[in-house]
């Protein structure tokens, strides 16, 4: 009976992130978007009857109880306090990178979800495409041999608008905002265990990150996340191994297709894959599955390397704030 009942989503928040969920939900089997909720009614009211849903909340207790699962596109710093709420009401959550940005915080919602059998996910769409996927297989295959050093970049150029969410001087920023995307290769490909993490960055007026690169060493490999809001770099994911590597040109994080490059160029492979609308559907149908087959529940995103994604914001905010 779970398998084939249709899950009723509630939508956190009603900005542009939330339009495009909106726009893919209805590519997705055994899920309606049916109620949406915004501390400011208005704002809920005016996104539910733009996407015809049937209820606008501006309190989130009743909301939580017309819903079977949320999923959360409000600022950053509101994430941790929605999914630990829905979590507690019951509620399976999807939310929006990064999750949380304090390692205890994350923890705490994995552990609950564990206790009451929810499901949790955070929404990195990367995590869930098809050639990403593939992309990883082929990494860990060893086709390109022992894998020594990952490089991912990140970077759009966002206007300095003091009302935009990049320039939040608490938690905004170029490295919050995109290293999400960044650190998911590097944690996939060579693990959570890093022995030293460094940072370097360049901050506008208000003390926000505008350009950050940061610096990891593994035991036997390094990697390198660049991100930013106010400078434009080639926004590539460069895969270096003993064999060869695998280049994702720009946009990466859209990743449809990728070359396995050899010394002989000749050898060289490409591959492809869809990567329809804005993404968000590979992650929808995720969280489904995860809730309708609980017995074959299978994370794309780990509770290891969300946590560790976590761990890694705290630091960076603790040393650049």
């Amino acid at each position: 009976m779970e398998r084939h009942r249709n899950i009723r989503l509630g939508i956190v928040g009603s900005g542009r992130i939330a339009e495009r969920t909106m726009s893919e939900v209805k590519f997705v089997s055994g899920i309606t978007a049916t109620s949406v909720f915004n501390p400011r009614l208005s704002s809920a009211k005016v996104f539910a009857q733009r996407f015809d849903l049937a209820t606008a909340f501006d309190n989130y207790e009743n909301f939580l109880n017309e819903v079977d699962g949320v999923y959360i596109a409000s600022p950053h710093e509101t994430h941790y306090e929605y999914a630990r709420l829905a979590l507690l009401a019951g509620k399976h959550v999807l939310c929006e990178k990064p999750m949380v940005l304090r390692e205890n915080e994350a923890r705490e919602l994995y552990d609950l979800a564990q206790r009451t059998g929810l499901v949790l996910m955070e929404a990195i769409k990367t995590a869930y495409a098809p050639s990403f996927l593939n992309l990883l297989a082929i990494a860990k295959s060893g086709r390109i041999g022992k894998i020594y050093d990952v490089e991912a970049t990140f970077t759009k150029l966002v206007p300095n608008d003091p009302g935009a969410r990049e320039y939040i001087p608490t938690v905004g920023g170029s490295f919050t905002e995109l290293a999400s995307y960044n650190l998911l290769p590097i944690l996939k490909l060579l693990g959570t265990k890093f022995n030293d993490l460094r940072f370097d960055c360049f901050k506008g007026h208000n003390g926000v990150d505008i350009y950050t690169k940061a610096y990891f060493r593994f035991d036997d490999a390094i990697a390198t996340v660049k991100t930013g809001i106010g400078v434009k770099s080639e926004g590539q994911l460069l895969v270096s191994g003993t064999k060869g590597y695998i280049q994702v040109k720009s946009p990466w994080w859209l990743t449809k297709t990728f070359e396995v490059c050899y010394e002989n160029y000749e050898h060289n492979e490409s591959f492809s894959a869809p990567f329809p609308g804005f993404g968000m559907r590979f992650e929808l149908a995720d969280f489904v599955r995860n809730i309708s087959e609980m017995s074959r529940r299978n994370y794309k995103l780990t509770a290891e390397e969300s946590i560790t994604m976590a761990s890694i914001m705290e630091k960076f905010l603790h040393v650049t704030r």
